[in-house]
Parts: C-alpha cells; sequence; structure tokens
C-alpha cells in the first residue's frame, strides 16, 4: 500500500505529464471541471482543478461535489502514474471507477 505522500506525488507526476504535453497524439480537452480523486485503501483524498486540459491547484481532501471523482486504491493510483497500469483496461475491470458526465468521460480520457 501507498502512502498519502506517494499518492500525493503520483497524482503531481500525472498533472506534471499533462502539462508537458506528454499525452501521445491526443489533443488535451479544453474543458473547466472540478476534480476528486478518492483513495480507497487510505480513507484519504485529494481535490483539484482541470482547466485547459491540465490538473491544478491539487490539495488534500475530497470535494464531494466535484464534477468528476475518480476513485482507486493507492497503489494503483502509483501504477497509473508511472505508466505501469492502463487507464482504460483499470477503469473496464473495476479497479479505477470514474462519476462523470457522459461528455466529462470523453474529455477526460484524452487526458489519461
Amino acid at each position: 500500500m501507498a502512502t498519502q505522500e506517494e499518492c500525493r506525488k503520483a497524482l503531481q507526476d500525472v498533472a506534471d505529464r499533462i502539462a508537458s504535453g506528454d499525452t501521445g497524439d491526443r489533443e488535451p480537452p479544453n474543458f473547466d471541471r472540478s476534480l476528486a480523486c478518492r483513495i480507497t485503501d487510505l480513507g484519504t483524498g485529494f481535490h483539484a482543478r482541470i482547466t485547459g486540459g491540465k490538473i491544478q491547484d491539487i490539495a488534500d481532501g475530497d470535494d464531494p461535489k466535484a464534477q468528476i471523482a475518480l476513485t482507486l486504491s493507492s497503489d494503483d493510483l502509483v501504477a497509473l502514474s508511472r505508466g505501469e497500469l492502463n487507464f482504460a483496461k483499470a477503469w473496464a475491470g473495476g479497479r479505477v471507477k470514474v462519476n462523470a458526465g457522459m461528455k466529462d468521460l470523453f474529455q477526460l480520457r484524452k487526458l489519461l
């Protein structure tokens, strides 16, 4: 099980990768949404904003009103950030849960 600090770093690594434009051949989405990342095995989470294709203002704690919520284990978050776990396969396999509107889901897949 990863620590809360390792999860914070993993989420920041994902944000940095997206900000650098390292999303493959996908164009980052241009939308503004609140984001919650809930870590099931630690009973904690983080919240942030997705703005202009970037994850910004990452802070500790959940945002129960977030427009997009990701729920996953600490180890899965770290594996996703390292590129060791494919987001689409993890989502399809139930390892990552996403609570968002359908339009947001299509935009979110461009980021991850």
